[in-house]
């Protein structure tokens, strides 16, 4: 008997991927690094950083053409800690977000 694969919410894909960002601190992540702690494919990783940029969550940073890195903003940051407080309090009546 094979277990039923459990899939994320597109809402817990977009806070790993905040949270990745904001291990990093003022330094920002590179895609690389969040591709990898987000377990996401390229393709998917770029709609997503695309969509976190537009709805003003992270910034991106280029140092040069070949060089990005992403930081969290402050509503990035905010919006981070109300997921994670809503992710607790769920958790302790056992529903998983």
């Amino acid at each position: 008997m094979s277990k039923k694969r459990a899939y994320r919410s597109k809402m817990r894909i977009l806070a790993d991927m905040m949270r990745a960002i904001q291990v990093e601190g003022e330094e920002g992540a590179g895609p690389t690094k969040i591709l990898y702690a987000a377990n996401l494919s390229h393709d998917r990783l770029t709609q997503y950083l695309d969509e976190l940029v537009e709805k003003e969550l992270i910034d991106e940073r280029n140092q040069d053409e070949s060089n990005r890195s992403y930081v969290l903003t402050e509503k990035g940051r905010e919006f981070l800690r109300e997921y994670i407080r809503v992710e607790r309090f769920s958790e302790a009546f056992g529903i998983e977000i």
